[in-house]
């Protein structure tokens, strides 16, 4: 009778440490995120207290993270609907070559007619992709590869394959300026956030989105134009991209083919790691954002403590496999 009551207790007791470890790794996984970038501030903090939660250093990150916020933003709309795009780099890179052209060429272009053109070519860009995936049923994999190929083919046409230089300071203080002592990028990344994060929470189209990135026949059969939808999605982010070339280039006073080719893994990593913060373990701005986050915090504090550069490379791929390891998981979860 007492071993039977010992068999008991002991089957009950593994129950509940089962139960607890399951939660515990939900836990983990669902906070794992915002857990790693806490570990990363608490860590460089700690090799560099002096330095790496100053004003100057944490205005530092901001700034170097501002264009990539902008770029992963456009990388998640696309993703929200269930696609993906290769070209929010490339794009970018031809946009603010475009902009730059214009103004330094013999018979240069007003700064506002030289943005506007760099913008054109951002939607135009997106506006192809959306059709090239939408319509024609091209793998957003293949189809997006394709135009960055051909659009950084493009930029070099553009540039001549050079840096071109000597833009008007009036468009270089959109980059370079600041206010109440931050740099603007930074009030442009957070404004286009916001209206990213506004669109795709409370407006029928980024309903629509989730809808058609939860299940594409589900939201067909409910009467969502599906083509539309996703041709809308990929030329909003073909014109978020080309905002954040433009605003690289006012930020470096210089524009080349290859400057926002480096955003594209960055923005691709940042979306990953954020579809592990929600339950649901969809694309979503605000987990978007803390993945930006953490690459310029580990990017920032891997620079003060002088990591080699190539390093930081080899980081960077082990943080986008863990990200798509972590999604992987959250989606098996579902």
């Amino acid at each position: 009778m007492t071993s039977q009551k010992e068999s008991t207790t002991t089957t009950s007791t593994a129950t509940i440490v089962a139960q607890q470890s399951r939660t515990a790794g939900r836990l983990l996984l669902s906070g794992g995120t915002v857990v790693a970038l806490i570990l990363l501030v608490a860590f460089f903090f700690a090799m560099r207290p002096d330095t790496f939660l100053s004003f100057v250093n944490v205005r530092n990150i901001l700034y170097q993270v501002s264009i990539l916020a902008i770029i992963a933003g456009a990388q998640t709309i696309v993703m929200v609907v269930g696609d993906f795009d290769l070209s929010v780099g490339a794009t970018s890179s031809l946009a603010g070559s475009v902009a730059a052209a214009l103004m330094i060429a013999d018979d240069p272009t007003s700064v506002p007619v030289a943005i506007l053109a760099g913008l054109g070519v951002g939607l135009l860009v997106g506006l192809i992709n959306g059709v090239l995936i939408a319509y024609l049923n091209l793998s957003a994999f293949v189809a997006t590869l394709a135009t960055m190929t051909s659009v950084v083919g493009l930029a070099y046409l553009v540039t001549a394959g050079t840096t071109l230089f000597g833009m008007p300071d009036s468009f270089t203080q959109l980059g370079q300026g600041r206010f109440l002592n931050i740099p603007l990028p930074v009030y442009f990344a957070i404004v286009i956030s916001l209206v990213i994060w506004a669109m795709l929470r409370f407006t029928t189209v980024g309903r629509r989105w989730h809808a058609i990135g939860g299940n594409v026949e589900v939201a067909r059969l409910s009467g969502v134009n599906v083509r539309f939808a996703r041709l809308l999605a990929f030329t909003l982010a073909g014109f978020v991209s080309a905002i954040g070339g433009i605003l690289l280039a006012a930020r470096l006073g210089s524009a080349s083919a290859e400057q926002g080719g480096d955003n594209m893994m960055f923005s691709v990593a940042a979306v990953f790691l954020g579809m592990t913060v929600i339950r649901s373990g969809a694309a979503n701005l605000g987990g978007t954002m803390i993945g930006v986050a953490i690459i310029g915090v580990m990017s920032n504090g891997l620079n003060i403590l002088g990591v080699n550069a190539y390093i930081q490379q080899v980081v960077t791929g082990i943080i986008i496999i863990a990200a798509v390891t972590l999604s992987s998981l959250r989606h098996r979860e579902r």
